[in-house]
């Protein structure tokens, strides 16, 4: 199954290395790396977001953000995750440095009948781990010989690094998975191990986010785009996939102003055609016949309108425990 067509745009020929803004074909020697859907399993529930229970941010939650806000006051002990955005050589106004601190200190968490799941903004340290699983799944489902692996994950380290440089208008998420075991007797125990990489997607909010070569049917750039998601193998049909899109939903409509947000499926996906018209989705363009001419298959660009919110600086929609009112 395949969801959340991937964005990435990149070429292996050595006179073009890692040029992720150039038009979405990227060739081996001379065939194309067409644009492919990622894995998206759907199972729908109430879903919630809450601060982070990471060391970076609840000493800072605790001591400076209010019962009723959203945004906290991060201490210089957590700035580690926000320096590393800020230095891009880029002014962040006012407003752009409170989306960075909305999108630290918030998680999207989910009780599953497996275990349980965090959603929450990629850090720094993280990088490598979700460039390992993004390469892993482009690599499967190209069909690629595991030669290539090695210059995969360079690619889209680089991509990742890049699309870090436009927070907050865009922003990679991270979900963790932590497994729920059972007894003999089929009794839940209690939760074991540390939590894993489950999957990730990536979320643009807005024009400046948007990726500089998106697949076909093109998107409109000033609307939000979820795209680039995937599921660890091991973990599918859990309802991860799911967690992953509703997560993404749910920042959209606190980011941005815009309602309307876009995703791409190809064609022989039924499974995940099926998950996003269930989710709201509706088919508002489809790729042409003579895409096949560029070794790419065939898509259909969706759109779903979502509720807009407050803005993070200013949204109430949390109460004290962060569940959503």
């Amino acid at each position: 199954m395949a969801a959340a067509t991937l964005s990435l745009s990149f070429s292996l020929d050595p006179q073009h290395r890692h040029h992720f803004s150039k038009p979405q074909q990227a060739f081996i020697s001379p065939p194309q790396f067409p644009k492919y859907p990622l894995t998206l399993f759907h199972k729908s529930d109430r879903y919630l977001f809450k601060p982070s229970s990471s060391s970076s941010s609840s000493s800072s939650s605790s001591s400076s953000s209010s019962p009723s806000s959203t945004t906290t006051t991060v201490s210089p002990s957590s700035l580690s995750y926000l320096s590393d955005t800020l230095r891009t050589g880029r002014f962040l106004s006012n407003e752009e440095l409170e989306k960075l601190k909305f999108l630290e200190d918030v998680t999207y968490s989910r009780e599953l009948r497996s275990g349980s799941l965090w959603v929450r903004a990629m850090r720094a340290d993280e990088m490598d781990i979700t460039v390992a699983l993004l390469a892993e799944s482009f690599a499967e489902s190209m069909l690629l010989p595991s030669a290539y692996n090695s210059l995969l994950r360079f690619l889209v380290k680089q991509y990742l690094i890049e699309r870090r440089a436009v927070m907050p208008h865009a922003v990679t998420l991270v979900g963790f998975f932590r497994e729920r075991k059972e007894n003999g007797d089929g009794d839940e125990e209690e939760e074991e191990g540390e939590e894993k990489l489950a999957g990730t997607v990536e979320v643009c909010f807005d024009k400046i986010g948007a990726n500089a070569s998106p697949p076909t049917p093109t998107p409109p750039k000033n609307s939000p785009y979820i795209c680039n998601m995937t599921v660890k193998e091991q973990l599918r049909r859990r309802g991860i996939g799911w967690h992953l899109l509703k997560a993404s939903e749910e920042l959209i409509s606190q980011m941005s102003s815009t309602s309307e947000v876009y995703l791409h499926c190809r064609m022989t996906d039924e499974a995940p055609f099926n998950m996003y018209t269930k989710a709201g989705y509706q088919v508002v363009k489809t790729d042409s016949l003579l895409i096949l001419l560029m070794l790419q298959r065939r898509k259909h660009l969706m759109c779903k309108k979502l509720p807009v919110v407050k803005s993070p600086a200013e949204s109430d929609s949390m109460s004290s425990n962060g569940e959503l009112t």
